[in-house]
């Protein structure tokens, strides 16, 4: 995997498939007049993920950019250590849900497979499709220095990520996951219905592009989640943004991580809640 980001890398911002948005019919009341119209709104099915025919887990998501978000949650959800134990990733469409096979190095699956062995009977905490919180709240490693932002930077991402998100401007209800290379601006931009799908998705993007996602920062448009702490500092990313609150589970997280973490992040104005030496403000 590069250590540099690229200028742009093939596919960054991402345009619509035609597959993330259904047309219906509605009826619109507008102060006191009723009018039928046609709506655009965002499309939500299962994706399974399988790992050498061997079902992980099934996610509502978004169905567009499947290959990235394979590759994403893979890395981000720690089933691999690095992105060239990711062999092959295949999607298979049907009309109502989509399948992601995925392969991994062999030694990789055994573990997972030793895991679902030994989790037999426990009860599930539905985080990310984790079964135990022992996985959903897994530590991640320290991040090293990673990227650094001026808040000028910052606020030109905040003010560009509107006209990147296609699908949210014709539906206005998806997310967005965004990447910041220092001195380049935004380079990456991928959407879903779920937060963390849209992170999973720009990971993927990035790690399939040959690009470092520690070389730059992300940001998010919702709240700094626990489990989008976790994810980004587990893909080595130092400086993650985000638009609303954080969670005080999340900024615990970050400061161990050494992650700096910055939320309420809209036009000219922000907070810094960990490791605020990365984000330049002068």
């Amino acid at each position: 995997m590069s250590t540099a980001p690229t200028p742009t890398p093939p596919g960054g911002i991402a345009e619509p498939e035609g597959r993330e948005c259904v047309q219906l019919e509605v009826e619109r009341w507008r102060h006191g007049t009723l009018t039928r119209e046609r709506d655009l709104v965002a499309q939500e099915m299962p994706i399974a993920l399988v790992y050498h025919g061997v079902p992980h887990v099934v996610m509502l998501a978004t169905p567009a950019d499947l290959e990235d978000y394979a590759v994403g949650f893979t890395l981000s959800e720690g089933l691999v250590a690095r992105p060239d134990e990711i062999r092959g990733v295949e999607v298979v469409r049907g009309d109502e849900s989509a399948e992601v096979r995925i392969t991994v190095a062999w030694e990789r699956f055994s573990a997972l497979l030793d895991r679902r062995r030994n989790l037999t009977g426990r009860s599930g905490c539905g985080l990310c499709g984790q079964e135990t919180v022992e996985q959903a709240v897994r530590e991640v490693k320290p991040v090293g220095p990673g990227a650094r932002l001026s808040a000028a930077e910052l606020h030109q991402a905040i003010a560009q990520l509107a006209g990147l998100q296609p699908i949210n401007a014709r539906t206005g209800s998806v997310h967005a996951a965004a990447w910041i290379a220092p001195g380049k601006g935004i380079q990456v931009v991928r959407e879903d219905v779920g937060r963390h799908n849209a992170l999973d998705k720009t990971i993927g993007a990035l790690v399939r592009s040959g690009v470092d996602p520690s070389a730059g920062a992300l940001l998010l448009t919702s709240r700094a989640s626990f489990e989008l702490v976790q994810k980004s500092a587990a893909v080595g990313v130092a400086l993650f943004a985000a638009f609303s609150a954080p969670t005080a589970f999340a900024v615990r997280l970050a400061e161990r991580a050494g992650m700096t973490l910055v939320a309420f992040a809209r036009e000219h104005r922000h907070v810094v809640y960990a490791h605020p030496w990365r984000l330049e403000t002068k």
